[in-house]
């Protein structure tokens, strides 16, 4: 069941949201916790039931350590433990056969089943174990915790934060502090209508970008990375209009899931932390990640490149520790070499960004145009993408030789005779294989589609920051194409980030 398909919408979400206020009402917000907690594993059971007793038991299992750091000995030991046993389990489900494969490249592989949202509700409770203990780890080993002045949220508000439906599956990265006080605010299972309002006008403009773009540009995007997975060349028009379309569908995809899930948690009187803010616009690598799965990268600041050293350390420190957190970031992403090489490409990007600036500092020279650099930092996130896309090196290799014209240039024989000057540039075909749909006219339309979608991301306001005016009026020009989708497109396409 997935944000985008007819159960959820027309089935689970009216049940849940109905279920969550009636029981507010009628019993308080404990019940509607304890309501919206059954509505999540539901949710969660709907994909593989067996997954269940991992979530739930990973849940049990960290409120129990979460109690020994606040309430026992040796918490240094704990949280070590915790930590430890929570990527344990990440790493046998997630990399065990990436591991296998590297230590015996011809070793059968051990075909685990990956459980869905693994590597999101494990980072969530890696906070709150993190959080609970720092504090009173202050306290000298084998002696009692100091007092907090405050206590460990009960079993029902923690199963509820790490549980709960819109952030469960992919995202946002909640951190503790932020959801676990409004899962026990007083008011929480009564209806507000000014945020269910404004929930259900966030969610369904999310939608629209998941149905209306994100899937039109992964369909003209599989058709030229498919066509590179199974050994064909591509030309350099086809590799860059199937690396373009990807870049736009990773961006409308996540932005429609980010959008989607914020308005959920919204209707239900939980505000999300913004996770998504125009990344196309950044000008500069550091901002590009300032912008970009927001909540990811504020856990790898904190959690990961800080506790590391930072740029407390010295240059070379800095360095390898911006390394160090983009290699583990694009292993996160995926337990394969591609998403590997793609987390090492950002990393150096950002070593290469810090560097520009320790200089520029320095030096006192002036900073580059505002429009260089947002120019030069999408040129180098949209190259890192064709390996994160690609399913293996050479795949990757393919199309970066197409990107860079190695296999030739082509056009639609129409167009180069309706402009003859084109024919110094590229050849004349009669139709483009792996470009749309092979048409003739597929080059213009897509050319068109990309237009538009590049229009909109780097010229339009993030939804979070248009007025209400902008955003009915974007609501009301794509309802009756998300609707057409959602109730008769072919197949429905998972979110992308559902694979992490």
């Amino acid at each position: 069941m997935m944000f985008h398909t007819t159960p959820f919408i027309l089935g689970f979400l009216p049940v849940c949201v109905t279920g969550f206020f009636a029981l507010g009402r009628l019993r308080g917000p404990e019940w509607a916790l304890y309501w919206l907690v059954a509505c999540s594993l539901f949710f969660y059971a709907w994909w593989n039931p067996e997954h269940l007793v991992l979530l739930t038991g990973s849940v049990a299992l960290n409120y129990s350590i979460a109690w020994k750091l606040r309430h026992g000995t040796a918490r240094r030991a704990w949280l070590a433990a915790g930590i430890a046993l929570n990527l344990a389990l990440l790493g046998w489900f997630k990399y065990a056969d990436f591991l296998l494969h590297i230590v015996a490249p011809n070793a059968p592989a051990l075909h685990i089943t990956l459980p869905l949202a693994i590597s999101f509700f494990t980072f969530q409770q890696i906070m709150f174990l993190v959080d609970t203990a720092g504090p009173s780890l202050a306290a000298e080993p084998g002696q009692p915790p100091r007092d907090r002045g405050d206590s460990l949220p009960g079993l029902l508000h923690y199963s509820a934060f790490v549980t709960f439906f819109p952030h469960l599956i992919a995202g946002p990265i909640v951190r503790p502090s932020e959801i676990i006080p409004q899962l026990g605010a007083a008011g929480l299972g009564r209806p507000r209508i000014d945020n269910i309002a404004d929930g259900l006008l966030i969610f369904l403009l999310g939608l629209g970008k998941k149905l209306v773009l994100a899937d039109m540009f992964g369909g003209f995007a599989d058709i030229g990375f498919n066509a590179a997975a199974h050994g064909a060349t591509l030309t350099f028009f086809e590799a860059w209009y199937a690396t373009l379309s990807y870049a736009l569908q990773i961006y409308f995809d996540f932005s429609g899931y980010s959008d989607m899930a914020i308005g959920l948690a919204r209707m239900l009187n939980i505000r999300f932390p913004l996770n998504f803010d125009s990344p196309y616009q950044a000008t500069n690598i550091a901002d590009f990640w300032r912008r970009w799965h927001i909540t990811l990268g504020g856990f790898l600041r904190d959690y990961l490149y800080i506790p590391l050293g930072g740029s407390r350390a010295g240059t070379l420190r800095r360095c390898g520790n911006l390394m160090t957190t983009m290699l583990l970031c694009g292993l996160w992403h995926g337990a394969a070499w591609n998403f590997v090489i793609w987390g090492g490409l950002h990393g150096f990007f950002l070593v290469v960004h810090a560097q520009y600036r320790r200089a520029q500092y320095r030096w006192l020279f002036r900073p580059l145009p505002a429009m260089f650099g947002q120019a030069l930092t999408l040129f180098v996130v949209i190259l890192a993408w064709v390996p994160f896309r690609a399913g293996s090196i050479h795949d990757t290799w393919v199309v970066l030789r197409g990107m860079a014209g190695l296999d030739g240039v082509t056009l639609p024989r129409m167009i180069v005779s309706a402009m003859p000057p084109l024919a110094a540039l590229a050849d004349p075909v009669s139709v483009m294989p792996f470009l749309g749909d092979a048409r003739t006219l597929s080059f213009p339309e897509l050319s068109a589609c990309l237009l538009l979608g590049w229009l909109i991301v780097l010229a339009m306001p993030n939804l979070h920051r248009m007025t209400g005016h902008a955003r009915h009026w974007c609501l009301t020009s794509s309802f009756a194409l998300s609707v057409q989708a959602l109730f008769f497109a072919p197949h429905v396409a998972p979110f992308l980030y559902f694979q992490f």
